[in-house]
């Protein structure tokens, strides 16, 4: 019984992506995305995805990013020092460390995937537009209430 477990993991994905950010790559700066992007470099700075589009952000399993990153989709492999906002999904994959808060629609967490931070779920009326000022404002409430 037990055995069917550890060998289910999450299914690969069959997005694609138009940028990839290689291993040896380093970006410094606000990154606003209009197609989706996978990470395997390092991004010291906030991701950002147009509203209206349903872009994922993937960062591999030697991706870093230091910063927020707001996204229709997250998939984590690798680290992420910031918030992540997720409007529809979000993923975290084995060995993945995340130090912030998470807001997602729905969400996957594989055995092994280290996560420090509130995880709120999106209200299941949030529109795409509005999904990172709501989700922003969960947390927000969610933290005063902690105090």
């Amino acid at each position: 019984m037990f055995e069917k477990l550890r060998d289910k993991s999450l299914s690969p994905s069959q997005e694609r992506f138009d940028t990839i950010i290689g291993r040896t790559t380093q970006i410094y700066g606000r990154l606003v995305l209009l197609d989706s992007v996978r990470i395997d470099g390092k991004v010291v700075g906030n991701i950002e995805t147009t509203k209206d589009n349903k872009v994922t952000v993937a960062i591999g399993s030697t991706g870093e990013v230091s910063g927020d990153i707001t996204a229709h989709r997250v998939m984590v492999a690798g680290k992420v020092e910031g918030n992540i906002y997720a409007a529809e999904r979000v993923e975290f994959h084995k060995d993945s460390v995340v130090q912030g808060d998470i807001s997602y629609g729905s969400i996957a967490v594989e055995h092994g995937a280290k996560l420090l931070g509130l995880v709120i779920q999106n209200p299941t009326a949030i529109p795409a537009t509005n999904a990172g000022a709501d989700a922003q404002n969960a947390i927000r409430k969610a933290q005063e209430g902690s105090t």
